[in-house]
């Protein structure tokens, strides 16, 4: 005998395949043995975690839950859904941040934006043509909501100022600055590292034009700061900003914000 767990309950069974625990049905399911979708019939071991799931079913609540405890292991999806992570700027990196944190299972997420969504937005950040004239917080929460629909979500409509960071973000594990200006991804980073210690700051910077992608990295500079990004081709006349280096920035964020919460070295 041998227990295992299938879609969260653990059971006691005598030694078989995934397949045979399916009663040999494999069509049609999405099969998640460890955190791993496979369509190969595998031998499942003691302690295994199976996960099945029509594909045509919109899980619920609670499926969600479980289906996203067995895709990350339930030791890393514990983790990032206690985190909460703060995103400053709801723009090419901010947009595109806080999608891949919901698909991540992040479990409480803080945007702040003051901006609405217009059409020279499409061609990089993360929202689509009925989103235009919706401030960026209303579209960003609606969008993820349409990747998980209890994702927990705060929105602050605003302008993010040294008067009010830190009451917006003094509950974040994590803070992603993902402002296009200058001084305002300054001014974010000096008044959360002086007023919210402990906090962790992600800041993004240079993913202007087609440069090769490989320049763009995640850097350690203090305790609680990592800089993403090339560090100098910022956007500017003649140097427009493009989705792939774009996206590929967000990306190291996200990446950065998991690596943090999941206490490893970056």
């Amino acid at each position: 005998m041998m227990r295992i767990t299938v879609n969260g309950t653990s059971i006691e069974i005598e030694p078989c395949t995934v397949f045979q625990l399916r009663d040999g049905s494999h069509k049609g399911t999405v099969t998640i043995v460890n955190g791993f979708a496979t369509s190969e019939d595998v031998e499942m071991k003691d302690g295994d975690s199976i996960f099945f799931l029509d594909k045509r079913t919109v899980p619920n609540e609670i499926e969600a839950e479980m289906l996203m405890r067995a895709r990350n292991s339930p030791e890393i999806y514990d983790k990032l859904k206690r985190t909460t992570v703060g995103i400053a700027g709801l723009g090419g990196l901010g947009s595109n941040i806080a999608s891949m944190l919901t698909r991540t299972g992040i479990g409480h997420l803080i945007l702040a934006d003051m901006d609405i969504v217009d059409a020279t937005n499409l061609n990089r950040q993360n929202y689509f043509q009925n989103d235009l004239g919706s401030p960026k917080t209303d579209a960003t929460e609606r969008i993820l909501h349409q990747i998980n629909p209890h994702a927990d979500i705060e929105c602050h409509t605003c302008r993010v100022t040294p008067c009010n960071a830190e009451r917006i973000f003094s509950g974040c594990d994590i803070v992603c600055e993902a402002f296009d200006v200058a001084e305002e991804k300054a001014m974010l980073i000096n008044t959360i590292l002086e007023k919210c210690p402990g906090t962790f700051v992600i800041s993004g910077s240079g993913m202007a034009g087609y440069e090769d992608s490989n320049i763009i990295r995640t850097e350690r500079k203090f305790n609680d700061l990592c800089l993403c990004g090339d560090g100098f081709n910022e956007a500017r006349i003649g140097m427009g900003l493009m989705a792939p280096r774009v996206n590929i920035c967000a990306g190291h964020m996200a990446n950065a914000v998991i690596r943090h919460a999941m206490g490893l070295d970056i």
